[in-house]
């Protein structure tokens, strides 16, 4: 990695050396840019996959527009289904998505409650799901492309909003360029006493304080007509009180220690992230556009619990901290070869050095897991593994006629950390044209997905063994990378200018199918394995823009099923380990229906929102049997500004967040890998105010 970093930086110095002195203002390298920003584009093609895009209007018309938070904006695509702590899944997969700033992939992190990314840096999200092309891998249920904001021109706004639950959020950009140097630069600090969806119903929750910070720097310098440097700098800082639940039985009896409420419990986990990138990209004469771009991401969670608390509520009390550290580097190149065939090719690396430090609390325990002292005593567990991810693709873009253009190639992946395994991935996709109005879409894609290193935790089983702290079996097999056929076709049809109507079936059939669960008192979550798995859905979708009216509307119908646990299977009991080997379950995160949509209309300079999420439930109960009820989520945003005269606008947006009360259950503490009941919001009103400067 240091050679290429020096050779790298010969590389930058000899460009710019070498390069013609751009004469003219400001306005010529912002054509500049932009003829870069459509070349870095053009490296990325979406031929036979499904793509939902969301520009800057799109997010600024939602009811809290940039000021949501990025999952809640997300959740706004077909087929995106909420869980508890901001998770997202996408057509039936546990999370398997992939960030990229850019067209550059972010690493995975070990993100907990927390969110790394922010809204108010986002330009526009492309989101992709079904047969993708050759560049995309490791996680392929969506990719998330984010173009992020830049600094073509010079300013900067200031934003604040409060309102229920405590809230208070505030934001700070700033943008500008001088000659071929732009920057975009970006601050937000959000606390609230309602940082983690409560165990309860009632609205004030317990102990669910938190305080987050995020900071944004984009850095762009034209080394010539053809070629940019541009770098990405990122931090989040989250701390989460972890909601208490009164009430609850003591279940454990600690020496000296009677009675301990439930209410009382002082649990706090707290996750830093940082993530760099390093992007140089431009064209090669008139034929070749290239971006080459090292990245890197740390990640730390530190799960802090009350030690008397979790003693005599679980038996068990862990301080965890989990650490890792990746870094890597990227290149996608396109070969425009003639007006039929545009070829395609790069590669990735990545090495991750990912470390899991515990130390556990636990009570004597007889044979069948009964506690048989009252005096704990501490159990340490630490393990170091580092992981690698490599892989090259080829394919071309092949316009076979007027109306039908086929997107051919493949890929090799190879992966090393817990096992060593490599595949190669044939992918195919291509769109026809059935008439000018309508397009067809269909593909086929060979997936490999390789587990997070940094969840798969490095339990010592037999440490455990006669403590309050003893797992339920004492099975134990190494995670192993999820292989894929997925097929996916779909067709669009613009009924008229300005609306248009989709529906979109899917296929999944999985080896090795990946899953992952809550296993314990920290939001760790633990991956595992089921010997087998099936995706199936389809999605319907519309949207419709006239004047000053937009809207949009999703129904997705999807089923996910998995049968035979072949890894940590020392986290079931017995009896459903046996279950899940006799029968295909419903995945934790299944969900049978998903909705979502919104409108927005402005109307005597008042532009009025409105969004809504719906979900028939997710599983619950042994091997997830059972599911829970149905909601609906309906939010309503106003949004005016006001002129200051001299001072220039002020723009506000007044929102309220389920506007019905609608309080639901997003988990009633069972299922698989289900460790605690979460709760919708409730009713809020919040109030935000912007000013550009």
């Amino acid at each position: 990695m240091k050679a290429f970093y020096n050779a790298l930086i010969l590389v930058i110095s000899t460009l710019g050396c070498a390069s013609t002195a751009i004469a003219g203002d400001v306005t010529d390298y912002q054509v500049i840019a932009q003829k870069l920003d459509a070349a870095r584009n053009g490296l990325l093609p979406e031929t036979g996959s499904s793509i939902y895009t969301m520009d800057n209007q799109a997010i600024q018309n939602l009811p809290e527009g940039d000021m949501n938070p990025i999952n809640d904006v997300i959740l706004q695509a077909p087929g995106v289904a909420q869980d508890s702590y901001g998770q997202l899944h996408v057509r039936g997969d546990h999370a398997d998505l992939q960030y990229r700033l850019n067209g550059v992939i972010l690493p995975e992190g070990i993100t907990g409650f927390g969110q790394t990314l922010d809204t108010h840096f986002v330009n526009s999200i492309d989101f992709l799901t079904g047969a993708l092309p050759a560049e995309y891998s490791y996680k392929t249920a969506g990719i998330v492309d984010i173009m992020t904001k830049t600094g073509i021109e010079n300013g900067g706004r200031t934003s604040i909003m409060g309102g229920s639950n405590g809230t208070l959020e505030g934001t700070q950009e700033a943008f500008g360029s001088t000659g071929p140097f732009s920057y975009y630069v970006s601050g937000t600090y959000n606390e609230n006493d309602r940082g983690i969806e409560p165990p309860t119903k009632t609205e004030g929750a317990i102990h669910d304080e938190t305080h987050q910070n995020k900071e944004f720097g984009y850095f762009s310098y034209v080394l010539n007509p053809d070629n940019r440097l541009s770098f990405i700098l990122g931090n989040s800082t989250n701390t989460f009180q972890i909601p208490n639940n009164p009430g609850q039985p003591q279940n454990f009896t600690l020496a000296g220690t009677p009675a301990y409420p439930s209410a009382n419990l002082n649990e706090n986990q707290a996750e830093h992230n940082t993530y760099e990138i390093a992007a140089l990209q431009g064209a090669i004469g008139d034929k070749t556009d290239y971006q080459i771009s090292l990245f890197s991401r740390q990640s730390d969670v530190f799960y802090a619990p009350d030690t008397i608390g979790d003693l005599i509520y679980n038996g068990i009390a862990s301080r965890v901290y989990d650490q890792s550290v990746t870094t890597g580097i990227q290149n996608d190149n396109a070969y425009h070869l003639n007006d039929s065939h545009t070829i395609r090719f790069g590669f990735n690396y990545s090495y991750e050095n990912a470390r899991s430090n515990s130390f556990s609390d636990v009570f004597t325990a007889n044979s069948d897991g009964s506690q048989n002292g009252t005096t704990p005593f501490g159990i340490p567990d630490n393990v170091t593994k580092a992981a690698q991810l490599a892989g090259i693709y080829l394919q071309d873009e092949w316009k076979a006629r007027e109306k039908l253009t086929i997107n051919y190639g493949a890929r090799f992946d190879y992966y090393s950390a817990y096992v060593t395994e490599t595949q190669i991935e044939p992918r195919v996709g291509a769109i026809y044209e059935l008439t000018s109005q309508t397009k067809l879409h269909a593909g086929y894609s060979r997936y490999f997905t390789p587990p997070d290193t940094q969840f798969i935790a490095g339990t010592d089983i037999q440490k455990f063994a006669g403590t309050t702290g003893q797992l339920p079996t004492s099975t134990s097999s190494p995670v192993v990378p999820e292989e894929d056929n997925y097929y996916d076709i779909g067709i669009v049809h613009e009924v008229e200018k300005g609306f248009n109507l989709g529906i979109d079936a899917y296929y999944k059939q999985a080896r090795h199918l990946l899953d992952e669960g809550q296993f314990g008192q920290a939001l760790i979550l633990a991956p595992f394995n089921y010997d087998k798995g099936k995706v199936q859905g389809v999605e319907f979708t519309a949207d419709y823009k006239k004047g000053d009216f937009s809207g949009y509307a999703n129904l997705a119908v999807s089923q996910a099923l998995g049968k035979g646990v072949e890894s940590g299977q020392y986290n079931f009991g017995a009896d459903e380990l046996a279950f899940i080997g006799n029968n295909w379950v419903h995945l934790d995160h299944d969900q049978l229906l998903t909705g979502s949509g919104g409108a927005a209309y402005k109307l005597y300079d008042v532009t009025y929102s409105t969004d809504l999420l719906y979900g028939s439930g997710l599983r619950s109960g042994f091997a997830n049997t059972s599911h829970l009820s149905a909601y609906t989520q309906v939010n309503l945003g106003a949004a005016h500004s006001f002129d200051l005269g001299t001072l220039g606008p002020l723009d506000t947006k007044f929102s309220v967040i389920n506007l019905f009360n609608n309080i639901y259950e997003i988990r009633d503490g069972s299922g698989i890998g289900v460790f605690a009941p979460q709760y919708g919001p409730g009713r809020g009103f919040f109030l935000a105010l912007s000013k550009a400067f």
